[in-house]
């Protein structure tokens, strides 16, 4: 099981920070930002081969499921 940041998310976070600077902005201008979206990946076949049972509640809530 992972949970953390959306990759993706942070990378167009970054590019729009990398737009403004070449855009003329004062990189100590620019607010600190914090990852807006995270995401749960759970990986079904791992947690079989160790014995763990996932509750159904929990591959509910995943965002990504490996079988």
């Amino acid at each position: 099981m992972s949970y953390g940041t959306d990759v993706l998310e942070q990378t167009r976070q970054a590019a729009s920070y990398v737009d403004r600077i070449l855009r003329g902005t004062n990189p100590a201008d620019l607010p600190v930002q914090a990852p807006t979206k995270y995401e749960t990946v759970l990986n079904l076949k791992t947690a079989r081969a160790l014995g763990f049972e996932v509750p159904a509640t929990l591959l509910v809530r995943a965002d990504e499921v490996i079988e």
